[in-house]
């Protein structure tokens, strides 16, 4: 990590424009995500928004025309990144109970989920999967300054097979119900990828399975072959973008690995040849073994259907101890929840549960920043408190690293170098 000259910090010009805003951050301790240590006494230097210098903030002085955000006391990290999240979702009504809302419901209600989502510390989602393009709507209005929420990298609709998790499996014939992005045959999928990315899709998310919450589909399931696979993942390559493929059972998991897709969500039933493709090709895993805490309390009373829940169950500590295993072999693995499942502002519980099952708190950390940002391609953005990064960090008052349950209620957010939540 560079360092910046106190003499140039105390300058503060130090080659931006005289109308350039800046901003100091100071705090005790800084994670310093990239190489895996605490640095003492950090001071961080931002200047619209992106870093420009990280020093000793005993060696530090500024002018008073420079805006100080003092963090004594506390320990600072990047903001969060969550692979996995649904904004337009909302665990309270589960089954049938959304019927009684009209369309446009969904997505006016998560602008709250959103705000939860950046108070929580996740200053940047990956939102896999999205009715009416909301979380297109969503990262334009953010963007635009008309909402608060985390940086957003959209899928807009996700694809899938005619009957399979990602279509429209809970109404009977009469009412010609069809997920918007479904598709059969390798052709078919190219369109719909082509549609997706057209209308503001920054990753493309499929369904390789059946699934947990969805109707009529078993999560070990199959559900699109090896050659549709790979037609969307080269057709995404094609235009840039990445792939994740919703994969709960083993062959599913394997053929979208061999298909060349970029991360696997869920990962739950995935067997010890998927672990050692997912090792070699590098392909990466977002395994949510937060939720099921939450799904199987609260899910009958919010309506979820008995069948439902009887998949949760089936598969909550098979994925658990798959992930055990897959972090043993090493296998890269990313931070997801899959918010949406479980109340968004609660997704920083999962560090604990990463930790649980065999991590330790900085890799957790790392799964979260580090890694999340490579597995996004946006390393250069995003994922660490480093020069030329956005400014995007979170503080706590404890220490992370010998209690990453601090994680769960953060203190403080910054999101560009604008502080947007404190409580101390």
């Amino acid at each position: 990590m560079k360092l910046l000259a106190a003499a140039c910090l105390a300058a503060i010009a130090c080659a931006t424009p005289a109308s350039a805003e800046t901003v100091i951050i100071t705090a005790d301790r800084m994670i310093d995500v990239i190489a895996g240590k605490v640095v003492d006494h950090p001071a961080v230097m931002v200047t619209d928004g992106r870093i420009t210098g990280i020093a000793d903030a005993r060696t530090v002085r500024w002018g008073a025309d420079v805006r100080h955000i003092d963090l004594g006391g506390k320990t600072i990290l990047p903001g969060f990144i969550d692979m996995h999240v649904h904004l337009d979702a909302n665990p309270l009504y589960g089954g049938y109970t959304g019927l009684q809302f009209t369309d446009l419901f969904w997505a006016v209600q998560g602008v709250g989920n959103a705000k939860a989502m950046l108070d929580a510390g996740f200053t940047t989602v990956r939102n896999v999967g999205s009715e009416n393009y909301s979380d297109v709507a969503y990262k334009q209005a953010i963007d635009e300054g008309l909402m608060a929420g985390p940086r957003i990298v959209p899928a807009a609709h996700a694809l899938g097979a005619t009957g399979g998790h990602c279509d429209s499996t809970y109404l009977p014939p009469s009412f010609k119900a069809k997920g918007v992005a479904v598709g059969d045959g390798p052709a078919d999928l190219r369109r719909i990828v082509r549609e997706q990315r057209k209308y503001g899709a920054e990753v493309i998310k499929v369904c390789a399975t059946g699934g947990v919450f969805s109707r009529n589909t078993e999560p070990g399931q199959q559900q699109l072959s090896e050659e549709e696979l790979r037609a969307i993942a080269d057709e995404a390559h094609q235009w840039g973008l990445k792939v994740a493929a919703h994969a709960h059972g083993a062959a599913g998991i394997k053929a979208a690995i061999r298909a060349g897709i970029d991360t696997i969500e869920h990962a739950s039933l995935i067997d010890d040849e998927g672990i050692r493709l997912a090792k070699e090709r590098g392909t990466r895993l977002s395994m949510d073994i937060f939720n099921t805490d939450y799904t199987q309390a609260e899910g009958k009373k919010n309506g979820v259907l008995e069948d439902n829940l009887r998949k949760d169950r089936e598969v909550a500590q098979i994925q658990r101890d798959n992930f055990r295993k897959a972090h043993a072999a090493g296998v890269k693995l990313v931070f997801g929840t899959d918010a949406g499942v479980m109340p968004h502002g609660t997704a920083g519980g999962q560090f604990r549960v990463m930790v649980q099952y065999g991590m330790t708190p900085m890799e957790a950390i790392q799964a979260a920043t580090r890694e999340a940002a490579l597995a996004l391609g946006r390393e250069k953005d995003v994922g660490a408190i480093a020069v030329g990064r956005y400014a995007d960090i979170v503080a706590v008052g404890g220490d992370p690293l010998a209690d990453v349950g601090e994680l769960a209620d953060v203190d403080v957010v910054i999101k560009s170098g604008v502080l947007i939540r404190r409580v101390d």
